[in-house]
């Protein structure tokens, strides 16, 4: 069984704050690598979808000749219901 010893915990807290400043630098050199790569994947889904989408909906709107136009509904707009009638309170002093 070994005892805790003061030079043991020394080492302990060089070996932690080594990690913490080497990981620190190799976040500085590759995290915006790494950020530049996911936002230029990210660009190229969203042109691709994008695309995708102008090509299906001018694909539908060549295909259609015809175009309908209801007289009835542009003479007469469309009316709100009335639901009940305004009630103006006074305050009581």
């Amino acid at each position: 069984m070994q005892t805790a010893s003061f030079t043991g915990f020394i080492e302990t807290i060089f070996y932690i704050l080594a990690f913490y400043y080497i990981f620190k630098f190799l976040a500085k050199l590759f995290l915006p690598l790494l950020v530049k790569k996911v936002v230029e994947k990210a660009g190229q889904n969203f042109q691709q979808q994008q695309q995708y989408s102008q090509d299906n909906s001018w694909k539908t709107t060549q295909s259609k000749d015809e175009v309908i136009y209801n007289a009835a509904n542009a003479k007469n707009p469309r009316e709100t219901k009335k639901v009940g009638d305004y009630v103006d309170y006074e305050e009581i002093d």
